[in-house]
């Protein structure tokens, strides 16, 4: 257990880490940010920060000897220069290296019994036409590795789509279309004991390829299937040993809940557990990783809803405030460019 005054380390400078640490500093840590940009949201509430590269070996071994655990809040965090520092880190590294191949990914949750959509890996346009007359079109053509927010994506709704593409000079999956009436997501976190806490699940709307609203609780139709989610992403957590918040994302379909990624970390669908839950998914990290007791996950509103601020849209933000029961995030960022994440708004709802 790391006591009042100790330091977390946070791989990666973006609004989770921010979050985190805030968090972080309520339960009396400091905090320290390490990532290679300069312009970081994360180190603007940290108490120190290391600016550097992720493959800087010397650096990263400073940054560990003035940290007593060491997080990130950024899944494409490369692994393999943090093996000299790998017992310090929660969760373990083996969850970025599972999460950051596509392809390993869908084999993984495979072996654990769950539903994944149809897959096939793609090194060639041979392959792309295999895949597309074994799988069928519609389909997603997404890179392995990286891409998030609905980059590093393309969408296939016929052979002939694919005849004319220049496929990405690195390694790609190709996925079958989904069809489902809903998208949600499960959040957990699991203590280093092993115990394991859900907080209810919020079902997601995407607007073009960001997400836009999470509201909780989900509709009847979405409920029905958060059950065999979440038993498939404590099966996950299980398998990795993993020590944090994890975050598995679903489709839900006719035919029951289709895996569609992971993300180990703290979630965007999540942010609206900072107002809504007993605990939020930022101070229950926390608790995971420096030993402490985990904080009860219930939802404390009637209905929670959370909406993400993108680009220009937080100039006006702060009119959202003449809603009493609003909470507004700003995540300290000084370009709004068109697709980024400004921020959040979450508003409780007490009355039907």
């Amino acid at each position: 257990m790391i006591k009042p005054g100790g330091t977390i380390g946070i791989l990666g400078g973006g609004q989770l880490g921010r979050m985190t640490a805030i968090s972080a500093a309520q339960l009396g840590y400091d905090c320290i940010t390490y990532a290679p940009e300069r312009d970081s949201v994360a180190a603007q509430v940290s108490n120190d920060f290391f600016c550097n590269r992720w493959d800087d070996r010397a650096a990263l071994a400073a940054f560990a000897l003035k940290c007593d655990v060491i997080t990130w809040e950024f899944e494409n965090v490369p692994v393999e220069p943090l093996a000299p520092i790998e017992n310090q880190i929660f969760p373990h590294p083996r969850a970025l290296e599972t999460a950051q191949d596509r392809l390993n990914e869908k084999r993984f949750v495979d072996q654990l019994g769950g539903t994944p959509a149809a897959y096939a890996t793609v090194d060639s346009r041979e392959d792309l036409f295999a895949a597309i007359e074994r799988i069928g079109t519609p389909g997603i053509l997404k890179t392995r590795r990286d891409g998030y927010d609905g980059k590093g994506q393309w969408r296939i709704n016929s052979a002939r789509d694919a005849e004319g593409m220049r496929l990405p000079d690195t390694p790609t999956i190709y996925e079958g279309f989904v069809d489902f009436f809903a998208e949600f997501s499960v959040i957990l976190v699991r203590a280093q004991d092993g115990e394991v806490r859900f907080w209810d699940s919020a079902e997601n709307v995407h607007e073009g390829g960001i997400l836009a609203t999470s509201t909780v609780p989900a509709s009847e139709r979405v409920a029905e299937q958060v059950g065999p989610a979440r038993k498939l992403a404590a099966a996950v957590a299980q398998a990795l040993n993993y020590v944090g918040v994890l975050t598995c994302e679903f489709f839900a379909t006719a035919n029951g809940p289709i895996f569609n990624e992971m993300a180990p970390r703290v979630h965007n669908s999540g942010h609206w557990t900072i107002e809504g839950a007993a605990t939020s998914q930022f101070e229950n990290h926390i608790r995971a990783i420096a030993g402490l007791p985990l904080g009860d996950t219930a939802t404390i509103a009637p209905r929670v809803e959370m909406r993400n601020i993108i680009g220009k849209d937080v100039h006006t933000a702060q009119e959202m405030l003449s809603e009493a029961s609003m909470h507004l995030h700003l995540y300290g960022k000084r370009q709004a460019r068109d697709g980024r994440k400004m921020g959040h708004a979450t508003k409780l709802v007490w009355d039907s």
